[in-house]
């Protein structure tokens, strides 16, 4: 029997993105009035490129609830879908030549994990006919088409698996002609982002052996499809600025390129003078105050697009509203996916409601949403509260941790009963008052992660009281305040965490790296009965001592209601998309799986570039159709546009 029900579940920043895709001419210089929105000011639209000098684009859009390909020819409301005929919820940097569309897709499932998804595909636009580009068992990223149309770059892994890395991908530059897409020659080694100048000048980007992300050129002689062998590439941009992403611009000598300086604190686009070895600010002239992403120009070379968030260009001119539920497309017909602006989310036992943590910052607090997305209450604000947990048996219970997140163990993190009244989550009621009872000693240290037991009774959490973060149980009424109302059920010198009881009380499963305590980073999936016998290690990406299972970093761990099925968040797909190319996560990869309890059936739930997690999973699933959702305006929240740089770019500026 499949998975079904609902999940309800995190996608790190993208709720808050708003991304649209502009452009503006590129001579004579461009003002503020010289942008135009190409795109429809309402859903997250990024990675476009033109098809034509008339601002026509191919890009890729979010609005139908996963990644999609569409074409817009000179106005947001003159679009339609151009998706390949496919069984795909992944579309990335598609680019068009001579009635081709060429497309990254993450559909296939390659023959062992941690390798990514994503290959190159082409569909040509008379008959829609659909190939794989990429050979069987290679990853391809960010495809790029020469001048003539007569070659294809891409980065590419190859036959390589992802070795871990997310700051800078390993990748090579790979070229071969559209007519014979088998005659793959690496002409750069390490190297990512492709874009052609001509037919025998590829930019791209790398990090540099001095911390610098820089351009570098690659000048393809004649016989390069012979000679099967990587050039020496030249690095084109200068130490002190990073830059990436890079776009050549025809019959011109600049290239196109996103930079992050030091003292500034955005993303923008500058055009790079190849000759004068200098630099000419784009957007920033524009919008001083917006992160500029990817940069792509016209054929004829005079328009530069990009993406950005919106800010109040949104049709109406008033900014526009995230709501507090958005349906994701799901893979499994019975299983219900919906993003939650917010994290930790935890079902009310009915499923009426969700507890969850508004914001992920040093005051998140605690809010209740409506399951259909119409109303929020606030229970705590201006207080650090994260990782929730709702009572199954008594009304108007929640268990949360009060205190900083990710902190060390000797940090004051504590454990905390959460009582109201659940008849107070009514519309015209925007705070819920609560009585917080905390359950752990302030003393003992850096407490969280609670889960509570199906008959309400004990709460298993996690605590670093020993120098050691191991679980424990406690009462989840007298908290450890009382003699033998807390006892440890896990030991070692390692890190048990994130704690899940399973519904019929039999089991609780947690994320550890206790099979290697060294790595902090590597965690997998364990589970143990609740008098802490019969731990075990369940292993979903390969058997016990395979180099594959050892590279698994697993969290956020939960239960089906049936008790067969673990719901997860884990790497085993790699990285989807080049991750410079994005705002910061906390790591850039990230999706969501499901398996059987013994680590087999094994499916991936989510595609995409960000990092998913945090997840819930209630068994009402068919009973709520998509058209319950509440969509309108006022429920949700007003459009930020608030993320940053990756943390591994601006910490050495």
């Amino acid at each position: 029997m499949e998975p079904n029900g609902t999940i309800v579940f995190t996608t790190v920043g993208r709720p808050y993105y708003g991304f649209d895709i502009f452009s503006i001419n590129l001579s004579p210089t461009p003002t503020p009035t010289d942008e135009r929105r190409l795109t429809d000011g309402v859903s997250v639209n990024f990675n476009g490129q033109f098809v034509d000098d008339d601002n026509t684009i191919i890009y890729i859009t979010e609005k139908t609830g996963s990644p999609c390909v569409y074409i817009s020819r000179t106005s947001v409301t003159n679009v339609e879908i151009l998706n390949p005929p496919l069984d795909s919820l992944f579309f990335d940097r598609p680019v068009i030549k001579n009635k081709q569309l060429f497309f990254i897709s993450a559909h296939e499932q390659p023959e062992k994990a941690f390798q990514s998804w994503s290959a190159l595909y082409s569909t040509r636009l008379d008959n829609y006919k659909t190939d794989r580009v990429t050979p069987k068992g290679c990853v391809d990223f960010s495809p790029s088409v020469s001048e003539t149309g007569k070659f294809l770059a891409v980065a590419s892994y190859g036959t390589r698996s992802w070795g871990g890395e997310f700051r800078d991908l390993l990748t090579d530059i790979v070229v071969f002609p559209v007519a014979d897409t088998t005659k793959r020659v690496i002409v750069a080694e390490h190297g990512g982002w492709p874009t052609w100048s001509g037919d025998d000048k590829i930019y791209f980007h790398r990090q540099s052996d001095d911390g610098w992300w820089s351009i570098y050129r690659v000048d393809l002689p004649a016989d390069f499809e012979s000679s099967g062998v990587a050039l020496a590439p030249l690095r084109v941009t200068p130490p002190g600025v990073h830059c990436f992403t890079p776009a050549a611009i025809p019959n011109s000598i600049g290239i196109a390129v996103a930079t992050r300086r030091k003292g500034t604190k955005y993303r923008h686009i500058e055009v790079f003078n190849l000759e004068k070895q200098a630099f000419c600010p784009v957007t920033e002239r524009i919008n001083p105050d917006f992160h500029h992403y990817n940069p792509f120009v016209s054929p004829g070379g005079s328009c530069l697009g990009y993406h950005r968030f919106r800010g109040e260009s949104a049709p109406g001119g008033s900014p526009s509203v995230v709501p507090n539920l958005d349906p994701v497309k799901s893979v499994i017909p019975g299983l219900r996916m919906l993003r939650l602006t917010g994290t930790f989310p935890a079902f009310s036992p009915s499923a009426a409601f969700v507890a969850y943590n508004h914001d992920f910052d040093d005051n998140c607090g605690l809010k209740i949403v409506k399951s259909d997305g119409s109303k929020r209450w606030t229970l705590i604000k201006g207080r650090s509260a994260f990782y929730n947990s709702w009572s199954p048996v008594e009304s108007g219970v929640i268990f949360t941790s009060i205190g900083p997140v990710f902190e060390s163990v000797k940090t004051t993190v504590q454990i905390a009963r959460i009582e109201f009244d659940q008849s107070m989550l009514r519309d015209d009621v925007e705070e819920v008052r609560v009585n917080i009872k905390v359950l752990t000693k302030e003393e003992s240290g850096n407490n969280a992660f609670p889960s509570v037991s199906p008959d309400g009774k004990f709460v298993v959490f996690r605590s670093g009281r020993t120098g050691h973060k191991n679980l424990y149980i406690v009462d989840s009424v007298s908290g450890e305040f009382n003699a033998g109302s807390i006892r440890q059920l896990t030991e070692g010198a390692c890190i048990d965490t994130m704690p899940a009881w399973s519904p019929d009380g039999k089991l609780i499963a947690f994320s550890s790296n206790r099979h290697n305590p060294d790595n902090v980073e590597k965690f997998s999936i364990y589970v143990i009965k609740p008098d802490g016998t019969g731990l075990k290690r369940i292993s979903v990406a390969g058997p016990e001592g395979s180099d594959e299972v050892d590279m698994e970093r697993i969290n956020h761990v939960c239960f089906s209601a049936d008790c067969e099925w673990l719901l997860f968040a884990a790497n085993m797909a790699g990285v989807t998309a080049d991750p410079v190319s994005w705002p910061n996560h906390f790591q850039p990869y990230g999706d969501l799986y499901v398996s059987k309890l013994d680590g087999s059936g094994l499916r991936r739930l989510t595609w995409n570039g960000y990092e998913n997690g945090t997840p819930a999973w209630h068994p009402m699933g068919s009973d709520w159709g998509m058209e319950s959702l509440s969509l309108k305006e006022q429920d949700g929240d007003k459009l930020k546009g608030q993320f940053d740089e990756p943390l591994w770019i601006t910490c050495d500026i």
